[in-house]
């Protein structure tokens, strides 16, 4: 069986997390627990776009704050 995460002409969809982090993810399968779908379905192509545009903060959404708070004490 292929891999279902680089099948050029499957559908997709971009999940991402309470932490900001996306993910491509098969449109056949259901999201994870914690994930939420916020693009799609569309092809691999069209989904991973999304993410490149989107998914500009690569740390986690709690380190983001972290650091910012402790750049303003």
């Amino acid at each position: 069986m292929a891999n279902p995460f680089e099948e050029p002409d499957a559908q997709y969809t971009v999940l991402r997390n309470e932490e900001n982090q996306h993910s491509l993810w098969p449109a056949f399968a259901p999201a994870p627990d914690g994930w939420t779908v916020v693009h799609g379905p569309g092809h691999r192509e069209e989904c991973m776009t999304y993410i490149r545009e989107n998914w500009v903060e690569l740390r986690p959404r709690s380190v983001t704050e972290f650091v910012t708070a402790q750049a303003g004490t």
